[in-house]
């Protein structure tokens, strides 16, 4: 049987195809990666949203919001400066407070600069102030 007859790829063949799939992947992975960067920021306001609303239920049972110092620890493990009575906790389906999407805590003030409590997220670069993915994402907006 000659050699020549067989069936496959040549080096010249299989480098082209290389090209072709680096190309796209060149052009697809920046709107890829982007995207990965709103939904971030989603995700976080979607937890801001819903820490807000297990914060909610924290007022309306003990009639006050957690202080900065008890913290978002308060909608979890009942404080000790609050009565079994009041608190109808945990506000909280899990056993531990979110971090955000880029692994930071969430920062809680109470009372707060812009109303009865602060909610908020530095973003990814952790650092207050920025935009885009480094923007600051918060409950009072």
């Amino acid at each position: 049987m000659n050699k020549r007859n067989k069936k496959g790829f040549t080096l010249i063949e299989l480098l082209v195809v290389m090209i072709i799939l680096g190309l796209l992947a060149a052009l697809v992975a920046p709107k890829f990666f982007g995207k990965i960067g709103e939904s971030k920021i989603k995700a976080a306001k979607t937890q801001i949203s819903l820490l807000g609303s297990a914060l909610d239920s924290f007022y309306l049972d003990v009639g006050r919001y957690p202080t900065t110092e008890e913290g978002l620890d308060a909608l979890i493990k009942r404080p000790d400066t609050i009565p079994e009575s009041k608190w109808k906790g945990p506000y909280l389906p899990k056993t531990k407070i979110p971090l955000d999407p880029w692994g930071n805590k969430y920062i809680y003030k109470s009372p707060g600069e812009h109303g009865k409590y602060d909610l908020y997220s530095y973003g990814a670069d952790g650092q207050p102030g920025g935009s885009g993915e480094n923007a600051d994402i918060v409950s009072w907006e």
